[in-house]
């Protein structure tokens, strides 16, 4: 379960609301293209690298090892893996984990302290500013309130009982390579991370979606093992999520507070 290298690698936050369709050539953030001159480009460019690099670009407000591309893909660029093209216009959204209405400023908030096990940015802060500016130049072109085709995450279903043993197994054959036999992840000589870890005190908390087991089962069929893509069946996705979704994590001090209405999902780690 290879996950992206840092150029391309997000925390599981993850900005998401499954829809089953194929790629909209039409919209131009799904590829690249040159920035805006002027300040604009320059918070634009700067937000990329936030999202890209995080700890180094960030580090007030991350807590772990993890950039945000390590689940948003090729800087939010790829379907499956909760991309951020034509995030800009859903927004305010409904939540059912803090059951009301969020803006986009929220849920990239809920991302560095769950994601990220980190700190929220100041909604004026210069970090917040060039995020919301990359989101929205990925957008460029979607209408307002439409979800693009490969928003979020691929349904998939288990047909047998989601297995941890299965899926140490396959852990072992298909991850560990770039995770680390430990979930350790890989790190460059300067420190910085290459492949993410997954569990462990440099990983997302247990308020991440990617602790949960259907988010975590989906994108790991859709984008895992890194470069082969789909390679995976349901069962093998499902079982390695079991595996890795279980492994020790930091805590989420503010746990008790989601879903304060009910319907808390029953794939919840608390």
């Amino acid at each position: 379960m290879r996950a992206a290298t840092i150029a391309l690698a997000i925390v599981t936050c993850c900005i998401c609301a499954p829809i089953a369709a194929a790629e909209d050539e039409r919209y131009p953030g799904w590829h690249d293209a040159p920035l805006p001159d002027g300040p604009v480009g320059e918070a634009i460019a700067f937000g990329r690298h936030i999202l890209a690099h995080t700890p180094q670009n960030a580090p007030s407000y991350s807590g772990n090892a993890l950039n945000c591309s390590s689940c948003h893909l090729d800087g939010g660029r790829t379907q499956w893996s909760a991309p951020w093209v034509g995030i800009w216009g859903v927004f305010p959204e409904y939540r059912s984990r803090s059951a009301k209405v969020i803006s986009l400023q929220d849920r990239i908030n809920d991302c560095f302290e769950r994601s990220l096990n980190g700190r929220p940015l100041p909604l004026d802060s210069r970090e917040m500013m060039g995020i919301l500016a990359y989101m929205q130049w990925l957008s460029r072109e979607v209408p307002t309130g439409k979800s693009v085709s490969g928003r979020g995450f691929v349904r998939v279903k288990s047909a047998q009982t989601p297995d941890p043993a299965r899926g140490a197994l396959v852990y072992a054959k298909k991850c560990a390579l770039c995770h680390g036999n430990e979930g350790q992840g890989t790190f460059a000589a300067s420190g910085e991370m290459i492949y993410p870890p997954l569990w462990g005190p440099k990983s997302f908390n247990i308020g991440a979606g990617m602790a949960r087991l259907n988010t975590a089962a989906a994108f790991v069929k859709a984008n895992m093992p890194f470069g082969q893509a789909g390679s995976l069946s349901d069962q093998e996705a499902f079982d390695v999520a079991a595996f890795f979704t279980r492994q020790p994590r930091p805590d989420f001090a503010r746990k008790l507070e989601d879903w304060p209405k009910g319907g808390k999902p029953d794939d919840a780690r608390y």
